[in-house]
Protein backbone atom coordinates (compact mmCIF):
# COMPACT_ATOMS: atom_id res chain seq x y z
CA UNK A 1 0.00 0.00 0.00
CA UNK A 2 2.62 2.32 0.55
CA UNK A 3 4.41 1.95 -2.90
CA UNK A 4 0.96 1.92 -3.93
CA UNK A 5 0.87 5.38 -2.53
CA UNK A 6 4.12 6.82 -3.17
CA UNK A 7 3.48 6.00 -7.37
CA UNK A 8 0.41 7.42 -7.62
CA UNK A 9 -1.89 4.13 -7.76
CA UNK A 10 -3.69 4.64 -5.02
CA UNK A 11 -4.32 8.37 -2.55
CA UNK A 12 -1.35 9.93 -1.28
CA UNK A 13 -0.95 9.18 2.78
CA UNK A 14 -0.43 11.46 5.27
CA UNK A 15 2.32 9.13 6.84
CA UNK A 16 2.88 5.71 7.42
CA UNK A 17 3.21 3.77 10.87
CA UNK A 18 5.41 0.58 11.75
CA UNK A 19 4.67 -1.02 15.22
CA UNK A 20 7.90 -2.30 16.57
CA UNK A 21 7.88 -5.39 19.11
CA UNK A 22 11.78 -5.05 18.62
CA UNK A 23 12.31 -8.45 18.39
CA UNK A 24 11.56 -8.79 14.55
CA UNK A 25 14.39 -10.73 12.29
CA UNK A 26 16.83 -8.57 10.90
CA UNK A 27 15.88 -8.60 7.58
CA UNK A 28 12.75 -6.89 8.35
CA UNK A 29 14.50 -4.13 10.07
CA UNK A 30 16.93 -3.80 6.54
CA UNK A 31 14.02 -4.07 4.40
CA UNK A 32 11.84 -0.82 6.27
CA UNK A 33 15.09 1.17 6.04
CA UNK A 34 15.03 0.02 1.97
CA UNK A 35 11.34 0.63 1.79
CA UNK A 36 12.05 4.63 3.82
CA UNK A 37 15.03 5.34 1.60
CA UNK A 38 13.79 4.03 -1.87
CA UNK A 39 10.34 4.87 -1.42
CA UNK A 40 8.66 7.27 1.37
CA UNK A 41 11.22 9.54 1.37
CA UNK A 42 11.32 10.57 -2.29
CA UNK A 43 7.75 10.55 -1.96
CA UNK A 44 7.67 13.06 1.04
CA UNK A 45 5.49 10.15 2.86
CA UNK A 46 7.29 9.93 6.67
CA UNK A 47 6.93 6.56 8.53
CA UNK A 48 6.99 6.61 11.83
CA UNK A 49 8.66 3.51 13.67
CA UNK A 50 6.71 3.34 17.27
CA UNK A 51 7.06 0.67 20.38
CA UNK A 52 5.40 -0.53 24.19
CA UNK A 53 8.72 -1.92 24.56
CA UNK A 54 11.33 -5.12 24.04
CA UNK A 55 9.19 -7.91 23.62
CA UNK A 56 11.37 -10.70 24.67
CA UNK A 57 13.25 -8.75 27.29
CA UNK A 58 9.98 -8.04 28.74
CA UNK A 59 8.91 -11.76 29.23
CA UNK A 60 12.33 -12.35 30.81
CA UNK A 61 12.12 -9.15 33.23
CA UNK A 62 10.15 -10.08 36.34
CA UNK A 63 9.35 -6.59 37.32
CA UNK A 64 8.01 -5.81 34.25
CA UNK A 65 3.90 -6.49 33.38
CA UNK A 66 3.61 -8.58 30.38
CA UNK A 67 0.99 -9.11 28.23
CA UNK A 68 1.56 -12.87 27.41
CA UNK A 69 2.49 -14.63 23.80
CA UNK A 70 0.75 -17.76 22.90
CA UNK A 71 3.13 -20.05 24.08
CA UNK A 72 2.21 -24.03 23.72
CA UNK A 73 1.21 -25.59 27.18
CA UNK A 74 2.46 -29.17 28.02
CA UNK A 75 -0.15 -29.75 30.97
CA UNK A 76 1.10 -32.06 33.94
CA UNK A 77 -1.89 -34.43 33.02
CA UNK A 78 0.06 -34.42 29.32
CA UNK A 79 -2.73 -32.63 27.40
CA UNK A 80 -1.82 -29.39 25.46
CA UNK A 81 -2.60 -26.45 25.88
CA UNK A 82 -2.42 -22.45 24.58
CA UNK A 83 -1.33 -19.47 26.80
CA UNK A 84 -3.35 -16.15 26.42
CA UNK A 85 -2.55 -13.98 23.18
CA UNK A 86 -2.41 -10.23 24.27
CA UNK A 87 0.49 -9.17 22.42
CA UNK A 88 -0.71 -8.12 19.51
CA UNK A 89 -3.07 -5.20 21.54
CA UNK A 90 0.02 -4.17 23.46
CA UNK A 91 2.87 -3.94 21.19
CA UNK A 92 0.84 -3.41 18.25
CA UNK A 93 -1.75 -1.52 18.84
CA UNK A 94 -1.54 0.49 21.58
CA UNK A 95 1.55 2.28 20.52
CA UNK A 96 -0.65 2.89 17.13
CA UNK A 97 -3.09 4.22 19.15
CA UNK A 98 -0.55 6.49 21.00
CA UNK A 99 0.93 7.97 17.74
CA UNK A 100 -2.16 8.41 15.74
CA UNK A 101 -3.46 10.57 19.29
CA UNK A 102 -0.39 12.29 18.83
CA UNK A 103 -1.12 13.12 14.76
CA UNK A 104 -4.42 14.39 15.80
CA UNK A 105 -2.65 16.58 18.58
CA UNK A 106 -4.79 15.08 21.24
CA UNK A 107 -2.39 13.07 23.63
CA UNK A 108 -4.23 10.95 26.22
CA UNK A 109 -5.97 11.85 28.40
CA UNK A 110 -7.00 14.82 26.36
CA UNK A 111 -10.95 13.36 24.62
CA UNK A 112 -10.42 13.58 20.89
CA UNK A 113 -13.66 15.82 19.76
CA UNK A 114 -16.29 14.11 17.52
CA UNK A 115 -15.84 13.79 14.35
CA UNK A 116 -11.96 14.25 14.51
CA UNK A 117 -10.52 10.77 13.31
CA UNK A 118 -7.86 9.21 10.50
CA UNK A 119 -8.18 7.20 7.94
CA UNK A 120 -6.21 3.94 8.71
CA UNK A 121 -5.02 1.60 5.62
CA UNK A 122 -5.20 -1.77 6.66
CA UNK A 123 -3.52 -4.13 4.35
CA UNK A 124 -5.95 -7.03 3.90
CA UNK A 125 -5.96 -8.66 0.33
CA UNK A 126 -9.50 -10.18 -1.52
CA UNK A 127 -7.74 -14.13 -0.12
CA UNK A 128 -8.19 -12.81 3.02
CA UNK A 129 -11.31 -9.79 3.39
CA UNK A 130 -12.78 -12.18 6.56
CA UNK A 131 -9.91 -10.29 8.38
CA UNK A 132 -11.32 -7.23 7.59
CA UNK A 133 -12.42 -5.52 11.19
CA UNK A 134 -13.12 -2.07 12.15
CA UNK A 135 -11.20 0.13 14.72
CA UNK A 136 -12.00 0.41 18.14
CA UNK A 137 -12.19 3.46 18.88
CA UNK A 138 -13.92 6.57 17.00
CA UNK A 139 -11.04 8.55 16.13
CA UNK A 140 -9.61 6.15 13.73
CA UNK A 141 -11.20 4.56 10.92
CA UNK A 142 -10.37 1.51 8.61
CA UNK A 143 -10.66 1.07 5.19
CA UNK A 144 -9.10 -1.68 3.24
CA UNK A 145 -7.87 -0.15 -0.33
CA UNK A 146 -6.29 -3.86 -1.64
CA UNK A 147 -9.87 -4.97 -0.93
CA UNK A 148 -11.30 -1.86 -2.79
CA UNK A 149 -8.95 -2.46 -5.78
CA UNK A 150 -9.54 -6.28 -6.10
CA UNK A 151 -5.70 -7.13 -5.26
CA UNK A 152 -5.07 -10.96 -3.98
CA UNK A 153 -1.99 -11.83 -2.49
CA UNK A 154 -0.60 -12.66 -5.71
CA UNK A 155 -1.33 -9.25 -7.24
CA UNK A 156 0.62 -7.75 -4.42
CA UNK A 157 3.10 -10.36 -4.74
CA UNK A 158 4.20 -9.19 -8.33
CA UNK A 159 3.92 -5.73 -8.09
CA UNK A 160 6.62 -5.69 -5.12
CA UNK A 161 8.50 -7.91 -7.62
CA UNK A 162 7.85 -5.34 -10.39
CA UNK A 163 9.43 -2.84 -8.11
CA UNK A 164 12.50 -4.92 -7.52
CA UNK A 165 11.22 -6.07 -4.07
CA UNK A 166 10.30 -9.45 -4.42
CA UNK A 167 12.51 -10.96 -1.33
CA UNK A 168 9.67 -8.48 1.11
CA UNK A 169 10.34 -10.63 4.57
CA UNK A 170 7.25 -11.33 6.75
CA UNK A 171 6.96 -8.75 9.43
CA UNK A 172 6.86 -11.24 12.86
CA UNK A 173 8.58 -11.88 15.71
CA UNK A 174 11.68 -13.88 16.29
CA UNK A 175 10.32 -16.56 18.81
CA UNK A 176 6.81 -15.66 17.58
CA UNK A 177 5.04 -19.51 18.31
CA UNK A 178 2.51 -19.20 15.25
CA UNK A 179 6.09 -19.82 12.86
CA UNK A 180 5.58 -22.74 10.35
CA UNK A 181 8.20 -25.47 10.64
CA UNK A 182 9.24 -23.43 7.13
CA UNK A 183 9.88 -20.12 9.29
CA UNK A 184 12.13 -22.23 12.10
CA UNK A 185 13.88 -23.67 9.71
CA UNK A 186 14.78 -20.34 7.68
CA UNK A 187 16.10 -19.09 10.62
CA UNK A 188 18.29 -21.86 12.19
CA UNK A 189 19.77 -22.33 8.15
CA UNK A 190 20.18 -18.19 7.27
CA UNK A 191 20.72 -16.59 10.89
CA UNK A 192 22.93 -18.53 13.18
CA UNK A 193 23.02 -15.60 15.75
CA UNK A 194 19.15 -15.41 15.64
CA UNK A 195 18.67 -19.30 15.69
CA UNK A 196 20.55 -18.92 19.21
CA UNK A 197 18.06 -16.47 20.02
CA UNK A 198 15.04 -17.92 20.28
CA UNK A 199 16.40 -21.41 21.08
CA UNK A 200 17.68 -19.20 24.04
CA UNK A 201 14.24 -17.94 24.47
CA UNK A 202 12.29 -20.90 24.46
CA UNK A 203 14.34 -22.55 26.96
CA UNK A 204 14.07 -19.15 29.74
CA UNK A 205 10.52 -19.86 29.06
CA UNK A 206 9.86 -23.59 30.12
CA UNK A 207 8.08 -22.14 33.22
CA UNK A 208 6.09 -19.17 31.16
CA UNK A 209 6.93 -15.33 32.01
CA UNK A 210 8.82 -13.77 34.41
CA UNK A 211 6.58 -11.84 36.35
CA UNK A 212 3.99 -14.57 36.84
CA UNK A 213 6.39 -16.92 38.59
CA UNK A 214 7.40 -13.62 40.57
CA UNK A 215 4.04 -12.61 41.82
CA UNK A 216 3.02 -16.53 41.98
CA UNK A 217 1.52 -16.98 39.25
CA UNK A 218 3.22 -20.11 38.30
CA UNK A 219 2.72 -22.17 35.25
CA UNK A 220 0.99 -25.54 35.96
CA UNK A 221 3.16 -27.06 32.91
CA UNK A 222 5.40 -26.29 30.41
CA UNK A 223 5.64 -23.85 28.11
CA UNK A 224 7.43 -24.13 24.35
CA UNK A 225 7.65 -21.96 21.61
CA UNK A 226 7.14 -25.07 19.07
CA UNK A 227 3.75 -26.44 18.69
CA UNK A 228 5.29 -29.99 19.25
CA UNK A 229 5.92 -29.45 22.88
CA UNK A 230 9.40 -30.27 23.18
CA UNK A 231 12.48 -27.93 23.47
CA UNK A 232 13.04 -25.98 20.12
CA UNK A 233 16.39 -27.42 20.22
CA UNK A 234 15.25 -30.44 19.54
CA UNK A 235 11.72 -29.83 17.82
CA UNK A 236 11.00 -31.92 14.40
CA UNK A 237 11.39 -28.42 12.37
CA UNK A 238 12.53 -30.69 9.44
CA UNK A 239 9.95 -33.06 9.25
CA UNK A 240 6.03 -33.72 10.11
CA UNK A 241 6.12 -36.48 12.73
CA UNK A 242 4.39 -39.57 13.29
CA UNK A 243 2.73 -38.24 16.12
CA UNK A 244 1.78 -35.26 14.56
CA UNK A 245 0.09 -36.81 11.45
CA UNK A 246 -2.06 -39.07 13.80
CA UNK A 247 -3.47 -36.01 15.52
CA UNK A 248 -4.30 -34.44 12.49
CA UNK A 249 -6.31 -37.38 11.45
CA UNK A 250 -8.10 -38.05 14.74
CA UNK A 251 -9.16 -34.31 15.62
CA UNK A 252 -10.74 -31.81 13.52
CA UNK A 253 -9.64 -28.70 15.04
CA UNK A 254 -5.69 -30.14 14.48
CA UNK A 255 -4.02 -27.75 12.54
CA UNK A 256 -3.56 -29.00 8.56
CA UNK A 257 -0.02 -30.12 7.02
CA UNK A 258 0.00 -26.63 5.34
CA UNK A 259 -0.32 -24.75 8.25
CA UNK A 260 2.22 -26.88 10.43
CA UNK A 261 5.01 -26.04 7.62
CA UNK A 262 3.82 -22.51 7.14
CA UNK A 263 2.43 -21.57 9.98
CA UNK A 264 -0.86 -19.53 11.08
CA UNK A 265 -1.66 -17.41 8.03
CA UNK A 266 -3.82 -15.50 9.61
CA UNK A 267 -0.40 -13.43 11.41
CA UNK A 268 -0.61 -10.87 14.20
CA UNK A 269 -1.28 -7.60 12.17
CA UNK A 270 -3.09 -5.37 13.90
CA UNK A 271 -6.64 -5.04 13.75
CA UNK A 272 -6.75 -8.24 11.58
CA UNK A 273 -5.17 -10.70 14.06
CA UNK A 274 -7.31 -13.74 14.37
CA UNK A 275 -5.57 -14.76 18.18
CA UNK A 276 -6.05 -12.15 19.95
CA UNK A 277 -8.57 -13.03 22.95
CA UNK A 278 -11.21 -10.34 23.18
CA UNK A 279 -11.89 -9.50 26.96
CA UNK A 280 -13.51 -6.52 28.63
CA UNK A 281 -11.83 -3.13 27.52
CA UNK A 282 -11.28 0.41 28.74
CA UNK A 283 -11.58 3.29 26.11
CA UNK A 284 -9.17 6.37 27.05
CA UNK A 285 -11.23 7.37 29.66
CA UNK A 286 -11.65 4.24 31.61
CA UNK A 287 -15.10 2.96 30.96
CA UNK A 288 -15.48 -0.49 30.43
CA UNK A 289 -16.74 -1.14 26.85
Amino acid sequence: MLCLSAKGLLPKIDAAVFADTQWEPKAVYDHLDRLEREIADPAGIPIHRVSSGHIREDALDPNHRFASMPLYILNRDGKAGMTRRQCTGEYKIKPIKKKVREILGYLYPIRVPKGVFVEQWVGISTDEFHRAKDADVKYMRNVHPLLDIGWSRADCVRYLTSLGLADTPKSSCLGCPFHGNSQWRAIRDSSPDEWSDVVDFDAAIRRGNARANATGNQLLGQAFLHRSGVPLSEAPIDHVTAAEWAALQADDDAPDAEELEAGVVDGCSPWACRGEQPEPTRDDFGLTA
